[in-house]
């Protein structure tokens, strides 16, 4: 997905409001972070931030 705009982007899992999630970046430099929702071992919904505003005000944990 971040090929397209020619970013070097790291990615790796993280607990995002205590589930499954991914965060793009590095923790000084965040791209995004991802939320998933799952049910019965599938994926069934996916939120995204990618705000620099928003990602600026979230309390994470790495």
């Amino acid at each position: 997905m971040f090929a397209r705009f020619g970013l070097p982007v790291k990615s790796r899992p993280v607990v995002v409001n205590g589930g499954a999630g991914l965060l793009a970046g590095d923790p000084g430099e965040l791209f995004s972070v991802m939320a998933f929702t799952i049910v019965n071992g599938r994926i069934t919904r996916l939120d995204a931030v990618a705000d620099p505003d928003r990602l600026a005000a979230l309390d994470l944990t790495f």
